[in-house]
């Protein structure tokens, strides 16, 4: 069955496409809590027009992706965290301490937008990911200092 998605569904795809999807899952899921409807073929001629008057615009947003994805290969946060005479962090660097730090730093990014590796428990320089547009992704480094 084929659905026209209303918002970003994880490992599905992006508002505004037409994915195939079995009919059960569509029915009794997508199309209840509103993050997709039926693609009829008035509805794909709609999307099919309105794609056609989007297009300028995603040049427009992916330009911005790709230069917000450049100046945060140029940042190098520092988190400060409390930590024990041995050196070991109480707790861990969660991605809202890092979202935070990228809201100082002028930069506003999404806490469920940054991947960071593993858990972070020791002093050091690291490394996170970012989804920041479609298929567009960026990195940045961060150093956790104690405070």
């Amino acid at each position: 069955m084929e659905i026209l998605l209303k918002k970003d569904v994880a490992n599905l795809g992006y508002a505004g496409e037409i994915v195939k999807v079995k009919a059960g899952y569509a029915v009794n899921y997508l199309v209840p809590q509103g993050f997709a409807t039926v693609a009829t073929e008035s509805v794909k001629k709609q999307h099919a027009e309105t794609l056609r008057q989007r297009a300028h615009k995603e040049a427009k947003l992916v330009a911005d992706a790709e230069a917000l994805a450049a100046k945060l290969a140029e940042q190098t946060l520092k988190v400060a965290v409390k930590v024990s005479e041995s050196g070991k962090i109480y707790g861990s660097v969660t991605s809202a301490q890092l979202a935070e730090a990228l809201q100082a730093a002028g930069l506003d990014i999404d806490k469920k937008n940054i991947t960071i590796p593993s858990d972070i428990k020791e002093l050091g320089t690291y490394e996170a990911a970012v989804k920041i547009y479609k298929g567009i992704k960026g990195a940045f480094k961060f150093e956790v200092v104690s405070e």
